[in-house]
């Protein structure tokens, strides 16, 4: 088992994988010890034969690497004009349907490709692909998130239109996806109204990392106990620069407002980009 992240893959995995770029879908950056009531000492660990001390060194090596890799994709990305939103969320929030919706709504508004993560099966990807608009695979196996350098191998497969938008849908987890930056323009976690109001507060990063949060599902508000007020402000009490949006993927509600936001920022973020340079290579 990985001692950065519990993920299941080893600690040698990770360093070979990095140190000769083979595809590197389960590497991950979580230290997770156990200390002992001063609070201050390892009592164990989830990789039994490491010291802490090297652990935090792999987690280091693995988020120094990833970010190399981000900072290749963004400016590439960049370079093209290539709108690219990262969308994570926790299994069953609805973000596959949500995308389904939003590609058919953009449809003639430009060209739309779409990465898609899961730890197994392509089944997302078959639904995407239903549209009609490009779409990879990557599989994780027991990675519980999508890295910069398995993005950056897709999008070389992957025909992306300069000027286009890019959808990256990562593998279902609210904790690992927060720590890795893909070399997206912006991050967007998608929430159902059936997960309960406290999730911000449970899990801080995903919501401290966001852009947006989106509020999936409200179509069950009658059938399920969820304050959406509390849960808004949840999230802004992690995060107050934090978008809210509230929508039926189903139903169709809110997603006027969501394609709104998406154009907002996506001009807000064309404004910074600089000259257009042409470059058509991932």
């Amino acid at each position: 088992m990985c001692s950065v992240c519990g993920c299941g893959g080893s600690d040698h995995k990770h360093e070979r994988d990095h140190d000769h770029g083979h595809d590197h879908g389960q590497d991950t950056a979580r230290t997770h010890a156990r200390r002992d009531s001063s609070g201050d000492l390892p009592r164990f660990t989830h990789a039994p034969g490491l010291s802490v001390r090297r652990m935090v060194q792999v987690e280091q090596d693995l988020l120094a690497q990833n970010q190399g890799y981000a900072d290749r994709n963004r400016h590439s990305f960049e370079g093209r004009r290539v709108f690219t939103l990262n969308l994570m969320s926790s299994p069953g929030s609805g973000k596959t349907t949500l995308l389904v919706r939003t590609i058919e709504a953009m449809r003639a508004a430009g060209a739309v490709a779409v990465i898609e993560g899961d730890q197994q099966t392509d089944r997302d990807a078959r639904r995407i692909g239903e549209t009609g608009v490009p779409v990879h695979q990557i599989n994780t196996g027991r990675g519980c998130h999508l890295d910069a350098h398995g993005v950056g191998h897709a999008c070389a497969k992957l025909p992306i239109a300069d000027h286009g938008t890019l959808f990256i849908e990562n593998v279902g987890n609210l904790v690992c996806p927060a720590g890795f930056d893909l070399g997206e323009a912006r991050r967007v976690v998608v929430l159902s109204v059936t997960e309960g109001e406290d999730k911000p507060l449970k899990y801080p990063d995903m919501f401290r990392a966001a852009d947006a949060m989106i509020l999936n599902k409200v179509d069950l508000l009658p059938y399920v106990e969820f304050d959406v007020d509390a849960c808004c402000a949840h999230a802004r009490s992690i995060n107050p620069r934090l978008a809210t949006l509230t929508v039926s993927a189903t139903r169709g509600d809110g997603l006027w407002e969501w394609l709104a936001w998406l154009a907002a920022e996506r001009a807000r973020w064309e404004r910074g980009c600089g000259p257009v340079s042409g470059a058509a290579d991932g």
